[in-house]
């Protein structure tokens, strides 16, 4: 994949000009007739997180179009999010360059009788969107909009669950739909084998109280992580309270900042009781890990919601982003949200996605202590 700097260049300003030409074609192109749908394409392409909160759209369409062929279009990034799940018939993935999705453009076009675009913001996922289908969902903001056949409006005052649901109104479904939990993300025996060889090895069994601790976040906004410092002192606590065993989660960039939490850690018992886990596990094993937590604390970031939708405990660290926009959705999940207002530094549907506004230094999330973090383990364990 193209840098992400790069990717976010070219579909600022040449998508916006190519949505801006080809929106004087669309004129032309009959509105969503709520009709039984042959084939309907869904473009997902980029976010972890985002991708995992817009299963539940996804199996709704499903129980309401069960005749049509649904397929998906992601990236590689999130493509094992759909690994074995049967509301979707075919996965196609491309990189965000010109050949690939030019290709992908020249194989599909006008293939589809419905394309629902599920970004948020990106141009590129409209363009895909008007070539590869006759009718076209999407967002309403943005001259990306221009490019669909009907829109549903992006509401950013409540959950993005519910966001993604809005998509599916022009087609009738939407209205009614209520969300209790997510979807569980499916791993193969292979990736069950290899955790548990590796969880043998460092002496964690089932039986131990599994604390998974998310220390990373998306590389375009590294604002939204806690502290190292913090999460040593919280595993200290954690180790103390419970006699839990920590697992650090994370990717291979952020295997150093792993190993310097533990480092940190109080006492050499302490730090034998944790292990870090980053960038030794692909994305199915990382799912069926986390699914063995029975509890899971983590910054703003793809494996918090994955948590979430294992149906872990899940404590989710926020400040530049609002919670009510992206917590850890479902029942007994806690978001910390520390600021005195909602002004959010990220907005993901203005393509708003940076760091925070006052500086890596002074990063917003860096108002939550380790004693918030601890009232809400106690709360979350029904110990409150």
């Amino acid at each position: 994949m193209a840098s992400i700097k790069a990717v976010k260049f070219l579909d600022k300003y040449v998508g916006f000009l190519l949505c801006l030409f080809l929106s004087i074609f669309n004129f032309f192109s009959k509105k969503v007739s709520k009709k039984e749908y042959k084939n309907i394409l869904l473009i997902q392409l980029w976010g972890i997180g985002e991708t995992i909160l817009a299963l539940p759209t996804i199996e709704a369409l499903r129980n309401s179009k069960k005749k049509a062929d649904i397929d998906i279009l992601v990236t590689s990034r999130v493509k094992e999010v759909f690994y074995k799940n049967k509301n979707i018939d075919g996965i196609f993935s491309i990189k965000l360059n010109p050949f690939s999705i030019l290709m992908f453009i020249l194989k599909n076009f006008r293939k589809y009788e419905l394309v629902i675009d599920m970004e948020e913001y990106l141009n590129i996922s409209a363009l895909i969107a008007f070539f590869a289908g006759k009718e076209r969902i999407g967002y309403s903001h943005g001259i990306r909009s221009k490019l669909y056949t009907q829109t549903a409006r992006y509401n950013d005052n409540r959950h993005v669950v519910y966001t993604f649901i809005e998509l599916l109104k022009p087609l009738g479904i939407g209205n009614k739909i209520k969300v209790q939990k997510l979807p569980k993300l499916k791993y193969s025996d292979y990736d069950k084998d290899k955790i548990g060889k590796l969880l043998k090895i460092k002496g964690i069994s089932k039986k131990d109280f599994i604390v998974g601790l998310g220390i990373g976040s998306a590389e375009s906004a590294k604002s939204r992580m806690w502290p190292k410092e913090r999460f040593a002192e919280l595993a200290n606590r954690i180790i103390k309270k419970y006699n839990a065993k920590i697992i650090l989660l994370g990717s291979k960039e952020e295997e150093k900042l792993a190993n310097e939490i533990i480092e940190l850690m109080k006492y050499k018992e302490y730090k034998e009781k944790a292990f870090s886990v980053a960038g030794k596990t692909n994305m199915g094993e990382m799912f069926y890990l986390v699914s063995l937590c029975n509890l899971f604390i983590g910054n703003d970031s793809g494996p918090m919601h994955v948590a979430a939708a294992q149906g872990v405990r899940t404590i989710g660290l926020f400040g530049c982003n609002l919670p009510i926009r992206f917590g850890p959705f479902g029942k007994g999940n806690i978001s910390i949200y520390k600021k005195s207002n909602y002004d959010a530094c990220i907005n993901v549907h203005k393509g708003e996605v940076n760091e925070c506004k006052f500086g890596i230094k002074n990063a917003c999330v860096k108002k939550i202590q380790v004693s918030d973090v601890m009232d809400a383990v106690m709360s979350v364990m029904g110990q409150g």
